[in-house]
């Protein structure tokens, strides 16, 4: 890691403004990018990451690499995966003089993650468009130990919620199978150049240990939700299951016949899927 009178301060909106007009570039929308410009919620979003120099950090989309630029200053080895092409001699300036930076051309959604070291830590601040799929493509692949990230406010708010409430669902339950979710932080629109349209907000997750991945309980949450206005029971008997087995199961497991699937917590849902298998 080279010395910081090297690296060009990313979070003054000036020197942003300028080096987009350099490259001749403008925040792509298909991309989802908005760059992060506020010294405050960068220190916010490292200091959860808990990093230390024997830590790799996964970033996905560093955008101009303002995050990246923090990251590295932690020592941690960071690799940053950026899918929009334009940005990569912007990323050779601000942080390729950074040794322990890697940047790779490539989509979070297709990147293999079992290449990644065990117990790696994300850290990003997510394009909007794919921030689910990308969270949940690295909670499945069992590299990381623990995610912190920005997101738009109501997905954090579906990772982070409690039953019975509107924003439960599927992702929710799915979230809390790999680990522990915490809405840490709400970040207004002013805080990123261009400014969003909607509030943001920094969440962590810590890992469980020896958790893996069960396609067939995620697939089997993801149908209990498929119809929310309709009772668990009337769902369970469309997946095909046998209406006195899903009744005994539910008697057992001591739910009515009313219950909706936003009122089990993860357990029950588990007991749910084993009993009726």
């Amino acid at each position: 890691m080279e010395a910081d009178q090297n690296q060009l301060n990313l979070s003054a909106r000036a020197t942003v403004k300028a080096l987009l007009e350099r490259f001749a570039l403008r925040a792509d929308k298909a991309f989802g990018q908005n760059f992060l410009v506020d010294d405050a919620i960068l220190s916010k979003i490292v200091a959860a990451a808990e990093l230390s120099p024997k830590d790799s950090v996964l970033e996905v989309g560093p955008g101009l690499g303002v995050l990246t630029q923090a990251l590295a200053k932690t020592g941690a080895k960071v690799t940053s995966l950026e899918l929009d092409q334009r940005l990569l001699p912007v990323l050779a300036e601000t942080v390729g003089m950074l040794n322990n930076v890697r940047i790779i051309h490539t989509d979070a959604l297709k990147f293999d993650f079992q290449t990644l070291i065990e117990d790696s830590v994300m850290v990003a601040n997510l394009p909007y468009n794919v921030a689910t799929p990308v969270i949940m493509r690295a909670l499945e692949s069992g590299r990381f130990k623990r995610l912190v990230f920005l997101v738009q406010k109501e997905v954090a708010e579906r990772f982070t919620t409690s039953p019975g409430v509107k924003a439960y669902g599927a992702l929710t339950v799915m979230i809390r199978y790999f680990g522990t979710a915490k809405r840490l932080y709400d970040v207004k629109p002013g805080a990123f150049m261009p400014p969003p349209n909607i509030t943001s907000s920094i969440v962590r997750i810590d890992v469980n240990k020896n958790v893996t991945h069960d396609p067939q309980l995620a697939n089997f949450v993801h149908e209990c939700f498929r119809y929310r206005r309709k009772t668990l029971k009337k769902n369970l008997q469309m997946m095909g299951y046998e209406l006195t087995l899903v009744q005994s199961v539910l008697s057992r497991l001591e739910f009515d016949d009313k219950v909706r699937a936003e009122a089990l917590e993860l357990d029950d849902f588990k007991n749910l899927f084993h009993l009726l298998a």
